[in-house]
């Protein structure tokens, strides 16, 4: 139904063959662009509210779709609703009243967290699979380009919704050929309650900015950090050469090369958005059960999520693209697995590799699982940014 629904607001064709044409009509909508965000009206939070029920309980056949081979909701699909949810969002945001429909193609820009809702009382976001599932949502903060989607997952039980997880999705604007930005609504907040949400989105963009600021790829890790991967070096050394090369594994462990997972998608047509690119919510769902056999592999059990984290959209996957998907268990602790996920687009004529999505799953076993112990340089960097991650789900 959301596809139908931005159908509808786009004016673009589900149908495959139908789709150059569809496309076609849309670019004239470029002259309908805002040339400033001055131009567009303010929009209020519930201008954008959204309630979206999955009836898992009450339709049998729907479940089918849902369900793991151990009677559990597939998660993957959950992720593949979220994104569909923001997406209409974002449009019910910008819905231009005298056109009734959007001139512009709204993306997936990252995913800031899914996690547990913080009115849960549960340890972990358990779904059940044969009980009716209500999704809500609504604009909490725009910049000029972007929105910032909160959505909320709950579940009826025992009579009543009980909340299950929330998620923070960030939406990027662009013309109708999705080739540049474009302005989206201003957001005016009613009341001390919209207020606060619109500061929580301000401080994530300035965390999200801190975080990128200070990424291993761009600036040497603290001094805590670098006493961290020095003791791991020291705690492989081989007591009977003492050399710097002879590295030797201590008891329990894994070394950091023996912890990955690999997997090839083709993109058929079939997985597209109406955009004509490879829906964000379908490579999610991918890396997502990616992430979840390495990290069920890699401690011999069945894991659950506990987050989802700083997902980001750096390119769109064109359809045709033969999709490579590289997961690798980065940091553990007691019972947690931090898995990342890479995933790159390959086109197999020119031989060039392009990095198009990281993710970030943080998991949970039911038993303490082997540490992880990075050997070279860049693996000690891996195990610092999947232990930053980790903290940073953890304490939140």
């Amino acid at each position: 139904t959301h596809t139908h629904t931005q159908e509808k607001i786009v004016g673009a064709s589900t149908n495959w063959s139908d789709h150059q044409q569809a496309m076609a009509e849309r670019v004239s909508l470029s002259s309908m662009l805002a040339k400033s965000q001055n131009d567009l009206p303010a929009k209020r939070m519930k201008d954008s509210y959204q309630e979206v029920h999955l009836p898992l309980g009450s339709e049998p056949q729907l479940r089918e779709k849902y369900l793991t081979f151990h009677n559990t909701v597939r998660f993957g699909r959950i992720l593949e609703d979220l994104d569909s949810l923001a997406v209409l969002i974002s449009y019910s945001h910008t819905y231009n009243e005298a056109l009734k429909r959007s001139p512009l193609s709204i993306v997936t820009a990252l995913v800031d967290k899914i996690g547990k809702s913080l009115n849960s009382d549960a340890k972990q976001h358990i779904i059940y699979p044969d009980c009716d599932i209500k999704f809500t949502g609504h604009v909490t903060w725009v910049g000029k380009t972007s929105i910032e989607a909160k959505m909320h997952m709950s579940q009826f039980r025992d009579g009543a919704y009980a909340p299950v997880l929330d998620a923070t999705f960030v939406m990027v604007a662009r013309d109708p050929e999705n080739k540049r930005a474009a302005f989206v609504n201003p957001l005016k907040p009613e009341g001390p309650e919209d207020e606060k949400l619109f500061q929580e989105g301000e401080a994530n963009k300035s965390r999200r900015v801190d975080l990128s600021t200070a990424s291993l790829l761009k600036v040497a890790p603290t001094d805590e950090e670098r006493k961290i991967v020095h003791s791991l070096f020291l705690n492989t050394l081989d007591t009977k050469t003492v050399s710097f090369r002879s590295r030797v594994l201590p008891p329990n462990s894994v070394w950091m090369e023996d912890a990955k997972l690999k997997g090839l998608e083709i993109c058929h047509p079939q997985e597209r958005n109406i955009f004509n690119r490879i829906f964000g919510g379908f490579l999610m769902r991918k890396a997502y059960e990616l992430g979840w056999a390495n990290a069920c592999s890699y401690g011999g059990c069945r894991p659950s999520l506990v987050a989802v984290d700083d997902i980001l959209f750096q390119k769109p996957v064109e359809i045709g693209s033969l999709l490579l998907l590289s997961s690798q268990v980065c940091y553990t602790q007691g019972k947690h697995i931090q898995v990342r996920v890479h995933s790159e687009v390959f086109d197999p004529l020119t031989r060039q590799h392009n990095t198009t999505n990281v993710f970030h799953f943080t998991f949970v076993s039911d038993r303490d699982v082997p540490n992880i112990i990075p050997n070279t340089y860049g693996e000690s960097m891996l195990y610092l940014d999947g232990k930053r991650h980790f903290n940073q789900t953890v304490e939140n």
